[in-house]
């Protein structure tokens, strides 16, 4: 009977779940000698699956352009799946929003810089992430009050 209150967090899983690249203006946009601007977006999702089982996803987009023209778009969807049973509903948020994509995210890095790299380009890596602040600053705005900006 004691093991049914235990509070239970495993991971079942880690996996890529979707992944594109695009370089709509190759072959031309390749020998441009300009330095590319790079916009990285980030956001993170969960989903119940079933009766204690959750799915979290991690998502990049990253995209280069020389002037208005794109070099490459990555789009990148990292997800784990978790069991968590018996944790208090006030812990759920922080440990889905938190605690499971810090789980996730180095593999997500792994495999933008690594598509990016087999593209032919030179790898992105993204920063890390301090996925508490990401969490608090979605929570304010969600309450509606002001909060800081965060940037990579």
């Amino acid at each position: 009977m004691a093991d049914q209150e235990n509070p239970v967090f495993q991971i079942q899983r880690v996996y890529l779940k979707d992944m594109s690249l695009e370089q709509p203006n190759s072959p031309a946009i390749l020998i441009e000698q300009e330095q590319p601007s790079v916009d990285i977006q980030l956001g993170v999702e969960a989903t119940p699956v079933a009766e204690g089982i959750f799915e979290v996803a991690v998502t990049a987009t990253v995209q280069t352009k020389i002037k208005d023209k794109t070099v490459f778009l990555v789009e990148a969807k990292q997800a784990g799946i978790f069991e968590i049973r018996n944790v208090p509903e006030d812990q759920m948020g922080p440990i889905m929003g938190i605690a499971c994509p810090q789980i996730v995210y180095p593999y997500l890095r792994g495999n933008v810089a690594d598509i990016i790299n087999r593209a032919g380009f030179p790898p992105v890596h993204l920063a890390e992430i301090n996925f508490q602040a990401m969490y608090e600053q979605q929570q304010a705005q969600a309450a509606g009050q002001a909060s800081p900006i965060i940037t990579q």
